[in-house]
């Protein structure tokens, strides 16, 4: 996991509208907080540093469950040699070509296996 600062004069990059902290994950999957930490180290979630604080994308915790597939698609990208960082602007980057627009989108519906194609096709 890295920490990230943006550099001065860029824009902000795409990216999810809501986070959580991992208190919070916890607290909405009914886990406890180390449970939490072994999801991400086993790449069944994605945290990122914001503003000092691990934090995960909102929309990849739906309802009490990790998003079905998230956890091969953040596997085949790390296969690929993505650290989290790319990881999450992989699944944030905008893409016309998938409904609702990301992949991160597309994976929450019924695009999973698009997703998962493209994923792995990034190792090649």
């Amino acid at each position: 996991m890295t920490d990230s600062v943006p550099a001065e004069g860029t824009a902000p990059e795409a990216g999810p509208a809501d986070w959580l902290t991992l208190p919070d994950v916890a607290e909405r999957l009914d886990l406890t907080i180390s449970k939490v930490h072994q999801l991400i180290r086993d790449r069944e979630l994605i945290a990122v540093r914001r503003d000092g604080v691990r934090r995960i994308p909102a929309d990849l915790v739906a309802n009490r469950t990790v998003l079905k597939h998230l956890p091969g698609v953040l596997n085949l990208l790390a296969d690929a040699g993505y650290d989290d960082e790319a990881a999450l602007r992989w699944l944030y980057e905008p893409d016309a070509s998938l409904p609702g627009g990301t992949p991160a989108a597309a994976l929450a519906g019924d695009q999973a296996r698009e997703i998962k194609r493209r994923a792995q096709a990034l190792g090649f």
